[in-house]
C-alpha cells in the first residue's frame, strides 16, 4: 500500500488519476497478489487497456456466463417474459441448492437453477463474440464432457425444475441442461473477458467495435442482479465491501463492472470455501479502497479516495482533440463512445469551433444528425469569426447538411442533461 501512495505522489500535475498513475496502482495490486491474471478496459473518450500476468491464457467462464446469458435473454425477450420463469431476489442459499422461491421459480438468474431455466430461452455464442469485440471466445469440449459426466447435482436440479413446471411450455429439459453445460464450458481470456465486462460498463455498446450489443434494459437489470446475487454465498459481503456488480466462477474468474468507467476480468484459480477466487476478491477490495468506485462513496466529499472521473486541463484538451478528430472523420461510433463517457459534446477548440462546426464544414451528414438529434448540441454556437455550423455548411455547399441544420434550428430548445443523454445513447 505504501507503493500505491508513493505512485500517487509521483503522478503528473494535479490529476486525481492519470493513465500512468492508474497503471502503477493496478500494477501494485497485482504485485500483492502475484498469481492473479487481470485485464482492465478503462474507457474515457477513448479506450485504454491494462494487462497484468498471462492474460491471453484461455479459461472457462463457468458461472461468469450467467449474467451474460441473462442479459441476452432480457435483450431478446424482455424483462417481463424472462421473469415469468425466474425470480429477482438473492436466495440466501448455496448456488446449487434444490430449492425454489414461494412462486416455485428459481430465485434469480445467478444460481444454477435460474441459469438452467434461462438456457431454455436463447441461443448465445454469437452474442458473446459481439460482446468481446470479436476477440478470443472458444469452447472447451473437455470441460463440457466433464460437466456432463459429473453434473449429478445439476441433473437433479433439472428434474426438480421439470417437476415444478418451471420451464417454458414445450422446452426440452435435457436440451436446456446440455446447453447450460456448454455455456459453462465457453472459453475466454482475461483480455476478451474484460471487453465483455466493458460492454456491460458501457451501457451495452462494445467499446472495441462501437456496436450496440445489448439493450439499456438488459444492462440495467443484469448489473442490478450481479450487485445483489453475483458472488455465490459471498454476495452480501461483496456488495457491502466492494459495492460493484460482479460475478464469480469456479474456474477462478471474477468479472467486475465499474459502470461508465471500466470492465475488469480477473483470473486466479485458488478458491475460497464457497467457490470464489481468493485473490480476485482481494483485488476488487483493494481497487475500491483506493478509488471511489463503491456505489455509495460520496463523489464530492470522500476526499481520501481518488476520483478518476475528475477531468484536469490536460484531460479536457485530450477530449477536445478526440471530439474534433471524430467529427472531422465522420466517425459516429467514436462520437457515441465519447458522449457515453460524459464528455461535454459542445466543447470548443482554440477558435471556439464545436464538433458540429467541424462536421458541418466537412459535410458529414450522419455525424451532424447524431450531434443534433441525439446529443442535442447548440446549433447556434459561433466561432471566433462569428460563424455558426449552418454558415459553414452553406459556405462549402453541403446542401443536405444545410437542410438538417435549418430544420434543427427551428425545433432546438435545450441541451439534454447528462443522464438524459446517457439513456438516449443506450437505447
Amino acid at each position: 500500500m505504501q507503493q500505491i501512495h508513493q505512485a500517487v505522489q509521483e503522478s503528473v500535475g494535479t490529476a486525481m488519476m492519470d493513465q500512468e498513475l492508474f497503471r502503477k496502482c493496478v500494477g501494485t495490486f497485482l504485485l500483492l497478489f502475484p498469481l492473479t491474471h487481470c485485464m482492465l478496459n478503462l474507457f474515457s473518450s477513448s479506450l485504454h487497456r491494462h494487462a497484468i500476468g498471462d492474460t491471453n491464457l484461455p479459461f472457462c467462464l463457468q458461472s461468469c456466463v450467467m449474467p451474460l446469458e441473462y442479459a441476452l435473454a432480457v435483450h431478446e425477450a424482455g424483462t417481463e417474459q424472462v421473469h415469468k420463469y425466474v425470480g429477482k431476489e438473492p436466495s440466501g442459499l448455496k448456488f446449487n441448492k434444490l430449492y425454489l422461491d414461494e412462486e416455485d421459480k428459481p430465485h434469480n438468474p445467478m444460481v444454477n437453477a435460474g441459469a438452467i431455466v434461462i438456457s431454455s430461452l436463447l441461443k448465445m455464442m454469437d452474442y458473446l463474440k459481439k460482446m468481446a469485440g470479436r476477440e478470443y471466445v472458444a469452447f472447451s469440449n473437455a470441460t463440457f464432457q466433464s460437466e456432463k459426466e459429473t453434473g449429478d447435482r445439476n441433473y437433479a436440479i433439472g428434474y426438480y425444475l421439470k417437476e415444478k413446471k418451471c420451464f417454458p411450455s414445450g422446452a426440452d429439459m435435457m436440451a436446456a441442461l446440455d446447453f447450460y453445460f456448454q455455456l459453462c464450458s465457453i472459453e475466454v481470456t482475461c483480455e476478451s473477458g474484460s471487453v465483455m465486462a466493458a460492454t456491460l460498463a458501457n451501457g451495452g455498446i462494445c467499446p472495441i467495435t462501437g456496436e450496440q450489443v445489448l439493450s439499456a434494459e438488459a444492462v440495467r437489470n443484469t448489473l442490478s442482479l450481479m450487485h445483489s446475487c453475483g458472488m455465490y454465498d459471498f454476495s452480501g459481503q461483496f456488495a457491502f465491501h466492494v459495492g460493484l456488480p460482479a460475478k464469480s466462477g469456479v474456474s477462478g474468474a471474477v468479472l467486475l463492472v465499474v459502470p461508465n468507467i471500466m470492465g475488469v476480468m480477473c483470473w486466479s484459480p485458488a478458491l475460497d470455501r464457497v467457490g470464489n477466487s481468493i485473490r480476485g476478491i482481494h483485488f476488487c477490495q483493494e481497487l475500491v479502497s483506493l478509488f471511489n468506485f463503491h456505489n455509495y462513496d460520496n463523489l464530492r466529499h470522500f476526499v481520501k479516495k481518488l476520483d478518476p472521473r475528475r477531468q484536469t486541463g490536460h484531460e479536457r484538451n485530450k477530449s477536445v482533440v478526440d471530439l474534433m478528430f471524430a467529427a472531422y472523420s465522420g466517425d459516429v461510433s467514436a462520437l457515441r463512445r465519447i458522449a457515453l463517457s460524459a464528455v461535454n459534446m459542445e466543447l470548443t477548440d482554440y477558435d471556439t469551433r464545436t464538433a458540429l462546426h467541424v462536421a458541418s464544414a466537412e459535410g458529414h451528414l450522419d455525424t451532424v444528425k447524431f450531434l443534433t438529434h441525439t446529443c442535442k448540441v447548440n446549433p447556434n454556437a459561433k466561432d471566433r469569426w462569428g460563424n455558426t455550423p449552418l454558415d459553414d455548411a452553406m459556405q462549402f455547399g453541403h446542401n443536405a447538411v444545410v437542410k438538417v441544420l435549418q430544420e434543427y434550428q427551428s425545433i432546438y430548445t435545450h441541451t439534454l442533461m447528462p443522464e438524459e443523454l446517457r439513456l438516449l445513447l443506450m437505447v
